[in-house]
């Protein structure tokens, strides 16, 4: 990999005066100043919706927000769709969910869901089991399918060392073995929490099996990033001594894969000169932005000693 990157540092450094010059020759013969104009288009339901083995369904409803507005902790409150109907199906049963809130210091944020606690009337998340939702919100109709996969794809055994070529020897790295089944499909992403924090996905999540089909590996398990914070460039994907680390590796179908991936692109691109417009890939019918994901979910537990 080292040789790899010379290699690629030695033909950016090649090609970087090259570029350079164009450049000034762009520079000097057209000094023309193009306006873009953007139409203005009303906004878009986006859906944010999940199941998980072990755990009631969780539907978050908003409208899609201009992209240049400068925006409030109001504007992301009002943002949310109330008094909408949002049912669900496992094939069995079907339910209605019901609107919840929890509040946050100067933010309110809105949910559908349904009660946990009464599991005679409620659908808890299983391995295998297929849902449909159906959302009827401002006089529009939307549907989405998606299943909970089995737990095929699943960690071994968790480890760490030292971050290596580091100053601060309080820096440890994470590794996972990990074992896919043989047959491609296999779709995962993964989330790690810090001292009982809350469950934060990798800057890369999600992960096929087209290279490592049917095989054991170790990989580094980078640390969840919280994306409502400055990036950290120093302390990215580390942990420290006496942390506890939860691992959590969760199989998913291809439409949650891509999905998350198409997101993950085009969320790595803003500000990129280079990058290359990605559209993100949606399983909601109704032209809604967002998702319905099911997770199948495993967790382990490893605890760094100081």
């Amino acid at each position: 990999m080292r040789a790899t990157s010379s290699l690629y540092s030695l033909i950016a450094n090649k090609l970087h005066l090259v570029a350079l010059m164009a450049g000034c020759l762009l520079l000097t013969a057209c000094e023309k100043v193009i306006e873009v104009e953007l139409r203005e288009t009303a906004p878009d339901l986006v859906v944010e919706a999940t199941i998980e083995n072990g755990a009631p369904p969780v539907v978050i409803l908003t409208r899609s927000l201009a992209y240049f507005d400068k925006l409030s902790l109001d504007d992301l409150t009002n943002s949310f769709v109330r008094n909408a109907k949002v049912t669900l199906s496992d094939g069995n049963k079907t339910l209605q969910l019901y609107e919840s809130t929890r509040s946050f210091p100067g933010f309110q944020l809105y949910f559908y869901t349904l009660d946990a606690s009464d599991t005679a009337t409620s659908i808890i998340g299983r391995n295998g089991g297929k849902y449909r939702l159906v959302i009827e919100a401002e006089a529009k109709k939307y549907e989405a399918q998606t299943e909970i996969p089995n737990i095929n794809r699943r960690i071994d055994s968790l480890w760490w060392q030292t971050a290596p070529n580091n100053a601060d020897t309080n820096r440890v790295v994470v590794f996972a073995k990990i074992t896919d089944p043989p047959g491609l499909g296999n779709y995962i992403r993964y989330f790690t929490s810090r001292n009982d924090s809350a469950f934060l996905p990798g800057a890369n999540s999600v992960f096929d099996d087209a290279l490592i089909d049917g095989t054991t590996y170790d990989a580094q398990v980078f640390r969840g990033v919280n994306r409502n914070q400055e990036f950290d460039q120093e302390e990215f994907g580390y942990f420290r001594r006496g942390d506890k680390v939860d691992v959590k590796l969760s199989n998913i179908n291809k439409a949650t894969f891509d999905f998350w991936r198409t997101w993950e692109q085009a969320q790595q691109n803003v500000g990129n000169p280079f990058g290359v417009p990605v559209k993100v890939l949606s399983n909601i019918s109704g032209n809604a932005l967002g998702y319905f994901g099911g997770y199948g979910s495993q967790v382990m537990r490893i605890t760094i000693p100081k």
